[in-house]
């Protein structure tokens, strides 16, 4: 199997945890699981309805702008943007439009809005989505399509490292979670792409597309 990042033939055993087989790319340093073991599109969507996100909750909201405050400063009123792999309650939107800003919102199990691909945007944010991604570099492609020329990608997952225990991880033991990047990850995707890459925190990485 190939590395789903960057497609490289010489991926390695990470490890085996409770029959599941996970991979390590020693170019891109991603970790994901063997594709054999993914879920299917009914159960993930099960999964994803009982999430307790709610648009007026206050915990939650001050957890999106962990990401949303230090994009909010890239970002001027006349931009639009697109709020990619939103869920059934697109909170992240709600905040960005309160604030008055333009938003679309994508979502392909809530709102599979197809428009959305003929269109472009000054910036695409991506909350708690990229371990989903099942193809991330089909993914990533798209984003780069759908982005302006000096327009911001935002994506908050949680990164790997290797203080972490993998085996007892949270974020690895959620079965819709497929794909774990380290803050390398995102700088050699935002490389391939030609991007600039801002880590800004644990977890938080603003691209600008060039």
């Amino acid at each position: 199997m190939h590395c789903i990042i960057c497609k490289n033939k010489s991926v390695n055993i990470f490890n085996i945890i409770d029959n599941k087989v996970y991979l390590e790319c020693p170019k891109c340093y991603v970790k994901f699981l063997h594709k054999k073991h993914y879920i299917n599109f009914k159960s993930e969507k099960r999964h994803y309805l009982k999430h307790e996100n709610y648009i007026h909750d206050k915990n939650y909201q001050k957890f999106l702008s962990r990401l949303y405050n230090p994009l909010k400063k890239k970002i001027s009123k006349l931009d639009k943007g697109l709020d990619f792999g939103c869920g059934y309650c697109p909170t992240l939107a709600y905040m960005i439009k309160k604030d008055g800003f333009e938003v679309d919102i994508y979502d392909p199990y809530f709102f599979p809005n197809k428009e959305i691909f003929s269109k472009n945007y000054n910036f695409i944010t991506c909350t708690e989505v990229a371990e989903h991604f099942h193809n991330p570099q089909k993914e990533f492609m798209l984003l780069n399509k759908l982005i302006f020329v000096s327009g911001w990608l935002g994506i908050m997952t949680c990164f790997y490292s290797k203080e972490i225990c993998f085996k007892n991880w949270h974020y690895r033991r959620d079965p819709t979670h497929v794909v774990f990047y380290s803050a390398e990850t995102f700088e050699f995707i935002a490389e391939e792409l030609g991007w600039k890459c801002n880590i800004i925190s644990k977890d938080i990485v603003l691209m600008q597309k060039n």
